[in-house]
């Protein structure tokens, strides 16, 4: 390996790899007259998994900063508004076909951690006795109006409320790469890696190909998924399981096509909660990618594609189901020597809450950030990176454990022993009991990166457990503050639902006219 580090090889396409060359090659300007070289190296025999995935609002930046014109995406993705995700029957069994649900949204009327509306809202200050999502925020009755979170002369990638997409991950990618190779720079070999190529110092050095021959380099992603060839097989880098907390190890799923081109577009993802997991519903342009994420080890492959046939109802009768395992957990080490892991090849704890984009656009964005030129930083940049991402991953756990946890569903084994203490992080346990009698507060967040903020932690605990007490706490001094918050609130509400359009109506606009230019 050479001292500057010039070359950059990426194994693997997909989302995790065409992000990672588009990011590499427009922050360090390959183009420009400065040697940097970045190549993808893509199998031509792994098929795209094809389903509809989630974005956070973050990729809204990280497409513009790539130049990429947000209708022009929404066109060739089949993308769609996401304000956030409902949750169906995840705080108990139901009862009699009855059915209740809760948001956890992107927006919230007044920054927490500018005036915490919460203990206001426990107080019963609110109107109409709401719910927390509904009381601080009027994205939670724009969802379920079907509305956009914009209007046609809205500016591009700007939002009346905070919003991110859906998306065809598959098509998603072949957009990435066209901006890659045609546009950016970035080099592209169809070929399968056979063998990864080890110097006396144990840095990768080459890979060899079946078909491009050796491609040597200074600096690898891994982007190969769960088979992790380079972070994994190669650099001997260990997996480090989460299933003593994440309980699901399976997926079932289904392309379902709308019933017409005028079918309503749901504006978030439903997340449905059931006898053993719980179903993703994500609505595209064309269809809607359908999953129950389960564990077999409390429900039968055969059992978990009825749940999922009876969810989607008639249409299911036709269409053929995919299953796939769901491999829970982390590399000890996401970046070792001149190796970094993106994706499902770094870590994943499972599709709630789609972390799993989030964490891989987040991952490529600090690379490109902190990209090591000599070999000299290799040390410092792989300690700072796994740092983060260490704290990232432990706080993803905790947040995703936490909807499982709080959980009173009784309907099987796989409810009762996700509220076992033992399936349960301390550090969330320990947060969960004080949060009982104290408002979450921004100093439970001390870190830069906090992967899931205070808002999301509060739609989530406050929508799914009303059984607090924060009157011991001491008198909050804001009433009439807190008093004139919520009727702003529900003002703004009312305004938004008249005059924001239809989701499926903006949709087709976006789609014949674009958005104005930032």
């Amino acid at each position: 390996m050479r001292e500057t580090i010039n070359n950059i090889v990426i194994v693997g396409g997909g989302t995790a790899g065409w992000l990672s060359a588009c990011n590499l090659a427009k922050k360090l300007n390959i183009n420009a007259e400065n040697s940097f070289n970045v190549t993808l190296i893509e199998s031509p025999d792994i098929p795209t998994i094809g389903v509809g995935e989630g974005t956070w609002p973050t990729m809204r930046k990280t497409l513009s900063n790539l130049g990429i014109d947000e209708a022009e995406f929404m066109r060739e993705c089949n993308a769609t508004f996401k304000h956030g995700t409902k949750f169906v029957n995840w705080r108990k069994t139901p009862q009699n076909g009855s059915s209740e649900y809760y948001y956890n949204l992107f927006t919230s009327y007044v920054d927490p951690s500018e005036f915490n509306l919460a203990p206001y809202w426990q107080m019963g200050l609110a109107e109409d006795g709401k719910s927390y999502p509904d009381a601080v925020s009027m994205q939670e009755q724009i969802c379920q109006q079907g509305l956009a979170p914009k209007k046609i002369t809205t500016p591009a990638y700007d939002g009346i409320v905070n919003y991110a997409y859906s998306l065809d991950a598959g098509k998603f990618a072949a957009m990435l790469k066209r901006l890659a190779t045609k546009i950016l720079g970035v080099k592209h070999i169809s070929a399968n890696v056979n063998r990864v190529n080890l110097d006396v110092q144990g840095f990768i050095d080459s890979v060899d190909t079946d078909t491009a021959g050796v491609v040597s380099g200074d600096f690898f992603v891994d982007c190969t998924g769960s088979k992790a060839l380079l972070i994994g097989e190669a650099l001997g880098i260990p997996y480090i399981p989460f299933t003593d907390s994440i309980l699901t190890n399976h997926a079932v799923f289904m392309q379902v096509p709308h019933e017409s081109e005028d079918s309503p577009i749901v504006p978030c993802t439903v997340s449905t909660a059931h006898e053993c997991g719980w179903t993703w519903d994500i609505s595209l342009t064309n269809r809607r990618g359908v999953g129950y994420v389960y564990s077999d080890a409390y429900c039968s492959h055969e059992r978990a594609e009825e749940i999922l046939r009876n969810y989607i109802g008639p249409q299911a009768d036709k269409l053929t189901a995919k299953k796939i395992p769901i491999i829970v957990g982390q590399r000890k080490k996401s970046f070792h020597k001149n190796c970094l892991a993106l994706g499902m090849a770094s870590a994943f704890v499972e599709p709630l809450e789609a972390s799993a984009i989030f964490l891989m656009e987040a991952g490529s964005n600090m690379l490109a950030d902190l990209f090591p030129r000599h070999r000299s930083a290799l040390p410092r940049v792989e300690k700072t990176f796994n740092e983060s991402f260490n704290y990232r991953w432990e706080k993803t756990l905790e947040f995703i454990k936490m909807h499982y946890y709080l959980s009173d569903r009784d309907d099987s084994d796989f409810w009762l022993d996700n509220r076992k203490t033992a399936t349960v992080p301390e550090s969330l346990i320990e947060k969960l009991e004080h949060w009982k009698y104290h408002p979450i507060s921004k100093y439970d967040f001390p870190h830069t990166f906090e992967p899931f903020a205070m808002e999301s932690f509060q739609f989530v605990l406050y929508g799914m457990n009303n059984d607090l007490n924060f009157s011991h706490t001491g008198s909050f001094g804001d009433v009439e503050k807190a008093k004139q918050l919520f009727a702003a609130i529900s003002k703004t509400t009312e305004i938004a639902l008249r005059e924001l359009p239809n989701h499926r109506e903006l949709i087709n606009k976006i789609y014949k006219y674009g958005l104005q230019k930032v």
